[in-house]
Formats: structure tokens, sequence, C-alpha cells
């Protein structure tokens, strides 16, 4: 007969990978609508990309301490906490008004509830699923799923934007948080043994404001430009750095390097001191989980970054609607559905570093492909090759790299590197869209006046 352990780890499956799949989904969706959106609220599509991209850095900026509060409060405490906020970040955006409405319930209801909800499903996947197969089979689906949210949010964003409003793409986020918290009644986690860890203050406050300052400086390329500030840059109309000065993206870089810097030192004297740390140096020192780290912010960055840029090119400089964008982008859908799917297989018949490798060598060839035969006056078709290669190898790399971080550490510091890795994967994503919109986005903007 089928264990218990077994037949709860099934259980637990679905709801997982439905969080796993609209925090993904709320990342892409908005980018075929980003000029209905742009239009209804008034505003432009860098005040749209400002909103996908503060989202993203609120996850990663947040990632880390909701994984610690994970390990204190509880591991279903915190996915159901963080579906609710997210649900109620939804319905906010849904009736936005206005950008800074839409900044309200999107980029700062979804993403700090995303952070509170994400932690616990890669927590819960490893516990519950010990077998490296099966594990790997539960990540593929979860991946799969995340990848699918990823890539097929702005198919599903497109249908939804041209037959009713962008607006029910928030209530359709809002329906399916229900339904999980609905499903996650059957989760049975017995949580954490043993003593509650200590929120560490200092370290949250240190690592968020590094991860903000480094993202928000990208975003400032768009106006001030990459090596020279293009305009004066003030401060309370005080000029901080004038124009043809070193570009305040560097300034803002630079403070972000300086807070991350503080915080490794910050948690490295706790530790010598005995004292319990946000994040244990230990996680930087496993050469195998810094492979996966790394593989996680690599395609993430070029997901959600090759996302956006096709979006805003395929609308602004082709200018097709919602739905056409959302087509176009769908072999890219495809082929992380086909690589999801044979994750198990492949696990077993392949190491989880040569997946990687594999995974990373289809994604550039891809990026190639696009670069090659995607251009301006291209026809759709020559959009597809490139598309699904890419969609194949960021699908077995989001499984395979997954898999490889959380199988490096056992359970007593899963939430810990679960945190480290959903922020890596989170300041990917956000990097991928600031660097999109200040640099490909102008570039298409350029080409339109020429």
């Amino acid at each position: 007969m089928e264990s218990t352990a077994a037949t709860t780890a099934r259980s637990i499956l679905l709801p997982l990978a439905l969080t796993q799949f609209v925090a993904s989904f709320a990342a892409s969706n908005m980018n075929v609508a980003i000029n209905d959106i742009a239009t209804d609220l008034g505003t432009d599509v860098t005040g749209v990309q400002t909103a996908i991209t503060l989202f993203t850095l609120t996850m990663a900026a947040l990632m880390i301490p909701g994984s610690k509060l994970t390990d204190i409060w509880g591991r279903k405490f915190c996915l159901r906490l963080g579906l609710l906020v997210y649900g109620i970040g939804a319905l906010i955006a849904a009736v936005a008004q206005s950008q800074g409405a839409l900044v309200l319930g999107y980029s700062l209801f979804e993403g700090v509830g995303s952070a509170l909800m994400i932690p616990p499903v890669y927590i819960m996947t490893t516990v519950f699923f010990s077998d490296l197969a099966a594990r790997a089979r539960a990540f593929g689906v979860i991946s799969g799923m995340g990848g699918i949210g990823s890539a097929a949010g702005p198919l599903i964003g497109g249908l939804i934007t041209t037959a009713i409003s962008w607006r029910a793409s928030f209530i359709l986020q809002a329906v399916i948080v229900a339904a999980i918290i609905i499903l996650s009644r059957r989760i049975n986690d017995p949580g954490v043994q043993g003593e509650k860890p200590v929120f560490d203050l200092g370290g949250a406050i240190l690592s968020s404001a590094g991860l903000f300052f480094v993202v928000v400086g990208i975003l400032q390329a768009g106006t001030y430009g990459w090596l020279t500030a293009s305009q004066d840059f003030t401060i309370g109309g005080t000029v901080i750095i004038p124009q043809g000065g070193i570009s305040p993206v560097w300034l803002f870089v630079g403070i972000g390097a300086a807070f991350l810097l503080g915080f490794f030192l910050y948690i490295r004297a706790r530790e010598r001191a005995g004292k319990e740390p946000l994040l244990s140096t230990r996680l930087f020192r496993n050469r195998t989980s810094n492979l996966g780290l790394i593989t996680q912010n690599v395609q993430w960055f070029v997901l959600l970054g090759s996302s956006f840029a096709i979006s805003v090119f395929l609308q602004t400089v082709r200018g097709f609607s919602a739905i056409e964008t959302g087509l176009i982008l769908s072999p890219a859908t495809l082929g992380i559905l086909i690589s999801s799917a044979r994750a198990g297989r492949m696990a077993r018949r392949f190491s989880q570093r040569d997946l990687v490798r594999a995974g990373f060598v289809l994604t550039l060839g891809g990026l190639i492909l696009l670069l090659l035969f995607a251009s301006a006056t291209s026809r759709i078709l020559a959009f597809v090759p490139g598309l699904f290669v890419l969609g194949l190898g960021v699908g077995i790399m989001l499984t395979a790299s997954v898999n490889i971080v959380q199988s490096s550490f056992p359970e007593e510091d899963q939430g810990e590197i679960s945190g480290l890795s959903r922020s890596v994967s989170n300041l990917g994503s956000s990097m991928g869209v600031a660097i999109a919109g200040t640099v490909l986005v102008s570039a298409a903007a350029l080409g339109n006046q020429a």
C-alpha cells in the first residue's frame, strides 16, 4: 500500500504548484496590456514598466525575510497569509484608477504576499519529496507551472485584455488565490520542530535596502543614460549630479552594493558573536548550490527580460494587439511545457549539472536565433524557432537548478536557502525587466522617431 507520506505529498502538490503559477503569471501577463493600462491610467510605457519592476523587486527584497518568518510562524500559516495579502492586492489593482493605486495593489501588496507564500512552496516540496527522482518530478511540476505562468502570461493576459479588460486579469488572480486557500486546508505540515529562530531585523533591512538600490539604479538608465547623465540629477531642488557627469545609475548601484557588503559583514559578525543571523554565511560556501543560484538568476533574467522586450516591441513598433502579442509568444510556453513534463525522466538519466549546462546552451541558442531572424520587418514565423528553443532551455534549467539548490542542504536549512533562492530568482526578473525597459524599449522608441 502507498505510504501516508507519499499520499500527503501528492495532495499538497496542486496548491503549491498553483501558488507558483499565480506569482509568475502576475509578473508577465501585464506585458501584453501595456498600452491598454497606460492609456486607462493616464501614464506611459515607462510607468507600467516601473510597476512591473517594483513587483519583482519587492519579492526579491523581501523573500529572505519572508523565508525566515516561515520558520518562525510556520510554513502553512505563511503560505495562507501570503495568499490572503496577495488576493487583497489583486483586488486593489483591479479597481485602480491611477498608477499609484496600481503600484499599491500590484507592486506592493502582491509583492509582499509573494514573499510570504513562495518560500513555503519550495520548503514543503523538499521536505515531503525525499527521493531525488520524485523531488525532480515535483519540482518539474512546480517550476513548470512557474515557467508556464511567465511564458503563458502574455497569451492568457492577451485573451483576457482583448475579450474583457486588463482589470479582469487581476480578478482571475484573486479567484485562483481563493481556490488555493481552500485547497491548502488539506496540507498537514508539522512545521519546524524545536526552538524557533529569532528574526534578524538589522539583516532584513540591510539586505532589502541593497537589492532595492541596485534595481532602482538600473531603472534610472532610461532617464539619465548608462554612462554620463543626459540631464541634471536633482533631489529636492538640489543638483546632485550635473548634466554630463557620471550617470546616477552608478550612484544607486554603488549604494546598493555597499548595503549588500554591509549585510554580509553584519551576518558574519553575528555568527562570530554566537547570534543567529538572517542568513547563514555557510549557504554561500556550497559550490553546487552557487551554480544553481547563478542559473536561476540568469534564467529569470532572460525569461522576463525577453518577454517584456518582445511584448513592447510587438505592440509599440509592430502595432499588434494584446492577444496577437500573446499568441506570438506561445512557442516559448510550449517549449517550457515539454521540458518540464520530462523533468523526472531527465533527472533519472542525466545529472542535474548536465541538465543545467544543456538548458543554458539551449537558452543561449534561442536568443541567438531571435537576434538572427527576428527583426522589425521580419515575418511572425521568424520568432517561432528562437522562442521555442528558448522555452526548452529555460524549462530544463528551471527544474534542474531548483533541485540542485534545495537538495544541497538538510531540512533545517530549507527556510534560509528557499528565501535566498527565490530572492536571487526575482532579482533576475526585476533586473531583466528594468534593463529591457531602459535599453531595448528606448531603442525601439528611437527607431520609431527616425
